[in-house]
């Protein structure tokens, strides 16, 4: 996940195989940089502390997650996550969220 592109890219042995435009959390609420694990995938998932839908979640890192927003889909770079990394290609994540396995590296970095 490169902030400085705002791309996530699904990798396989070093080689590109499909990216996604994101957006990243607000400054009082960043997404961390660092190597992570997908420790948890939740294909419907509800944040109770946000109140938001988070469809294709794959968490990384508390909880932080890749996931599909409807509001960066609708307003795109114009508002941030609480810390999570938005896609807004509702298809590409569902097809992203099939791929990925708990386990695999999540790379976040400037």
């Amino acid at each position: 996940v490169s902030k400085d592109s705002r791309r996530v890219y699904w990798m396989i042995g070093g080689k590109v195989i499909d990216s996604f435009s994101v957006r990243f959390g607000a400054c009082k609420t960043p997404t961390r940089e660092g190597q992570f694990t997908v420790y948890w995938k939740s294909r419907d998932h509800h944040s109770t502390i946000y109140d938001s839908d988070m469809p294709s979640a794959m968490f990384f890192d508390g909880g932080q997650a890749v996931h599909y927003s409807s509001d960066f889909a609708a307003r795109g770079y114009d508002g941030a996550s609480h810390g999570c990394v938005n896609v807004r290609d509702y298809d590409g994540i569902k097809w992203l969220f099939d791929q990925v396995k708990e386990g695999d590296q999540v790379v976040v970095y400037r």
